[in-house]
């Protein structure tokens, strides 16, 4: 009976490599497969075995090297071959990193599977910005959502982001316009303070900041490019850029 190797589906944290778990780490340098994704980081990869195969599955916004029923089909094909495969995920796999349906096709297959978590992109990125997704006196709630996806303006995200609330957006840099649209066509105030972390965690990191209203002329202006997220809300607005000005400058 032939072995069949295991897909290990781990998170790579928001870009940092000393952000990575110890087992996420582990793996890397044992690994004999990696599939991973644009969003990696580069330094990240580095830490692979010399010997490794590595294969980008990078997606972009209408634009897939390969297409995701394309990259389970890998998955389980390396795996039956007997190889063990690490898929490798900016953030972490089960937070829009679509490690669900990885791990399904596996599993349909017969193919065991072990999730290595990581530092989510949110966690990460406002972490080094220096932003609070929850604070005392300004957020008990925080909000994971898509920005980009179909029917973006028919979805439903009211009660989302207002008072005491703290909206985190992956994906939302094109979608900027419509975003900033629907949320105040729901009732939230234009002025309503807005953070952009781009690059989070990373020496070129960028923390960008303007009312919603301002939103997608500040992406457009200051030609923000992925990845990056975005964060509404009162948090964003509280005096606590000392964390991010130190990492800047400890990066510089």
């Amino acid at each position: 009976m032939e072995h069949t190797g295991t897909v290990y589906l781990v998170g790579a944290g928001p870009g940092d490599p000393e952000l990575l778990t110890v087992r996420a780490a582990r793996l890397l340098q044992e690994a004999s497969l990696i599939v991973h994704d644009g969003l990696v980081d580069p330094a990240i990869l580095a830490l692979a075995h010399p010997n490794a195969t590595l294969i980008s599955v990078a997606k972009k916004r209408s634009k897939h090297t390969l297409p995701q029923d394309q990259i389970n089909a890998l998955l389980v094909r390396e795996a039956k071959a007997g190889r063990d495969v690490v898929r490798l995920k900016g953030g972490d796999p089960f937070i829009f990193g679509r490690g669900g349906e990885e791990m399904e096709d596996c599993h349909a297959a017969g193919v065991p599977v072990e999730v290595v978590p990581g530092i989510s992109a949110a966690n990460g990125a406002a972490a080094a910005a220096g932003i609070a997704l929850t604070h005392r006196e300004s957020a008990s709630i925080v909000s994971f959502v898509a920005g980009q996806c179909k029917g973006l303006k028919d979805q439903n995200w009211a009660g989302l982001a207002g008072h005491g609330r703290t909206l985190v957006i992956y994906m939302g840099v094109k979608t900027a316009p419509q975003i900033a649209e629907k949320l105040m066509e729901d009732g939230l105030a234009p002025d309503m303070p807005v953070a952009v972390i781009e690059n989070a965690a990373r020496p070129e990191m960028r923390v960008l900041r303007a009312p919603l209203a301002g939103l997608p002329d500040m992406i457009e202006q200051e030609h923000v490019i992925s990845p990056a997220l975005i964060v509404i809300g009162e948090v964003t607005a509280r005096d606590n850029n000392t964390v991010a000005q130190a990492a800047l400058e400890a990066a510089v």
